[in-house]
C-alpha cells in the first residue's frame, strides 16, 4: 500500500507555474474514468481535444510517468491531474490494472532488474579501471598522462598569480573595491578558466553580490581569505590528508566521473527525501535534492542539472522513503551522492529531527572539513517559528530566556514564515531546512496528521 501524497508533494513534481495550473484544472472526478490504483501504481484515462481519451499511469516504484498525450513536458499535466485526483482519495483501489497498464510496468520492471544485475560488474569494472589502464595502447596512455600534467600546471600557475593578485588587494585595502573590483573579477574569471580552474573561476564570478551588503568589506575580506585558502591548499595538496585533498580538487574544478564515484563502497538505508531547491544560473538549472538515511542519521545530496525550459529529474518525492543504495563523492565532508540501486519504496513518516545546538555542531562539523560549503542540510526537531527583531528564527520550543543557543535565523530572502506559521499555530513542528552562511531556507515541514508541507 503506497502512502498517500499531500497535494503540495504533488505540485512539486511539476517542471513549471503552467503545468500545475493545467493539473489542477484536469484534477476533478468528472475528467477521468477507468481509474484505479494498485500493485504499486495509479493509473486513468482523461478527457482530452481529441476523441480519445488520455491513458496516464505513475509506477510510484521510481517514481515514473507515461500518458499519451503530445506533451513534451515531463510529468505532464495529465499525470499530475491523476496524482492529484488520487492524493485526495478519488481514485478506487484496484489490484487488477489494465492490460496497457501491466504491459508498461513489466516492461520497466524487467530493465530494473536487468540495472540491478549490472551493477556488480559496472562497480568491478569502475574499479578496476586504472589497473586494466595497461590494456590500452601504450600511446594512448603517455598522451592522456600529457594532458593532466598539463592541466595541473595550467591550474597551478593561475592559482599562483591569484594568490599574489589577493595579496596585492590586502596590501592596497578594500575602500575602493566597489568601484574597481568587478571589473578586475571579470578579467580574473577569464584568466581562471584559462588556466582551468572553473571552481574557482566561478566562485570569483559571484563576488559581486557581496557589494550589494551592508557590511560588505567584512564579507568580501572573509570571500578572499576562503579563495586564498583554496589556492593555498592546491599548492600544498600532497601534504594533506587524501580526504581533503579530494576536496580542494572538487572545488578547483576537477570533475569525478560517475563511473569514479560508483567504484566506491555504496551505503544502504531507507533514504527519507526531505526537499529540494531548484536554482537558475547561465540558462542551467540546478536541482538540490536533500534526502537523510532512517537508520545510519547520515545527510545526502542528490544533484542534477538540465537546460532552462527542459523538465528536471522528479525521481526523488518530497516526503517519501526510498530503499536504495547511495554512494558518496570522495571529500572531507562527504555529502553530493548517486543513487546507485532503488531497492522500491518505503514507509514514510515523520523523520526525527535534532535540537538547535546539535545542528549547529554538525555544520560546524561539516565546515571544518570542507570550509568552502556554503550549504549544508539541517533536520530540526521541536521548533517553533519566532520573531527576533526585524529577523525570524526556528527556535527549540523547550528553550528558556537563559538558554546559550536560542535558534538558528532564516535567510533573509525568504521573508515572514507564513505558511510555517500556519501549519505550527505556535507548536513544536519538525522542519527540513538548507543551512546557508546567511540563513537558513526552509524546505519542508509536517503537519499534526504527519503530512509533508513543502514551504
Amino acid at each position: 500500500m503506497i502512502e498517500r501524497w499531500s497535494r503540495d508533494q504533488v505540485l512539486a513534481l511539476a517542471p513549471d507555474a503552467s503545468s500545475q495550473k493545467g493539473a489542477q484544472s484536469v484534477s476533478t472526478p468528472a475528467k477521468w474514468s477507468a481509474t484505479g490504483a494498485g500493485q504499486g501504481a495509479l493509473w486513468g484515462e482523461c478527457k482530452g481535444s481529441g476523441a480519445s481519451p488520455y491513458r496516464a499511469c505513475v509506477d510510484f516504484g521510481e517514481p515514473a510517468y507515461r500518458c499519451s498525450c503530445p506533451s513534451r513536458k515531463f510529468p505532464c499535466k495529465h499525470a499530475l491531474g491523476l496524482l492529484l485526483l488520487w492524493s485526495a482519495d478519488g481514485v478506487p483501489a484496484d489490484e487488477a490494472p489494465p492490460a496497457w497498464v501491466s504491459e508498461w510496468l513489466e516492461q520497466r520492471r524487467a530493465r530494473a532488474a536487468k540495472a540491478v544485475a549490472a551493477r556488480a560488474p559496472e562497480r568491478s569494472a569502475a574499479g578496476s579501471e586504472a589497473a586494466g589502464a595497461h590494456e590500452a595502447s601504450p600511446g594512448d596512455t603517455a598522451a592522456a598522462e600529457r594532458r593532466a600534467a598539463q592541466r595541473e600546471e595550467r591550474v597551478a600557475t593561475g592559482l599562483s598569480e591569484l594568490e599574489r593578485w589577493l595579496a596585492d588587494q590586502i596590501g592596497q585595502g578594500l575602500s575602493g573595491a566597489r568601484q574597481n573590483a568587478p571589473a578586475q573579477w571579470e578579467d580574473l574569471t577569464r584568466r581562471l578558466v584559462d588556466a582551468q580552474a572553473p571552481g574557482v573561476a566561478a566562485t570569483v564570478s559571484r563576488l559581486t553580490r557581496v557589494l550589494t551588503e551592508d557590511d560588505w568589506p567584512a564579507r568580501l575580506l572573509g570571500e578572499y581569505g576562503l579563495i586564498n585558502l583554496l589556492a593555498v591548499g592546491y599548492r600544498r595538496s600532497e601534504e594533506l590528508p587524501a580526504s581533503l585533498r579530494d576536496t580542494i580538487r572538487s572545488r578547483v574544478g576537477f570533475p569525478a566521473s560517475r563511473e569514479e564515484v560508483l567504484a566506491g563502497p555504496a551505503v544502504r538505508d531507507e533514504w527519507q527525501v526531505l526537499g529540494l531547491r531548484d536554482e537558475e544560473q547561465d540558462r542551467l538549472v540546478s536541482r538540490r535534492v536533500w534526502l537523510k538515511g532512517r537508520s545510519h542519521g547520515r545527510f545526502a545530496l542528490v544533484l542534477t542539472f538540465a537546460p532552462v525550459g527542459q523538465a528536471m529529474d522528479a525521481s526523488l518525492v518530497t516526503g517519501t522513503t526510498i530503499d536504495a543504495e547511495l554512494v558518496f563523492y570522495a571529500g572531507a565532508s562527504p555529502l553530493r551522492a548517486l543513487v546507485a540501486v532503488r531497492h522500491g519504496a518505503a514507509p514514510s513518516g515523520v523523520p526525527a529531527g535534532s535540537g538547535v545546538r546539535e545542528a549547529l555542531g554538525q555544520v560546524a562539523a561539516a565546515l571544518a572539513g570542507d570550509p568552502w560549503a556554503d550549504s549544508w542540510p539541517v533536520l530540526l526537531g521541536d521548533v517553533v517559528p519566532a520573531a527576533r527583531g526585524e529577523r525570524w528564527l526556528l527556535a527549540d520550543a523547550g528553550g528558556g530566556p537563559g538558554d546559550q543557543v536560542e535558534g538558528m535565523p532564516l535567510h533573509p530572502s525568504a521573508g515572514p514564515p507564513w505558511r510555517l506559521l500556519a501549519v505550527s499555530g505556535g507548536h513544536p513542528v519538525t522542519v527540513a531546512a538548507e543551512w546557508t552562511p546567511d540563513g537558513l531556507r526552509p524546505l519542508t515541514t509536517w503537519d499534526e496528521h504527519g503530512q509533508v508541507v513543502v514551504l
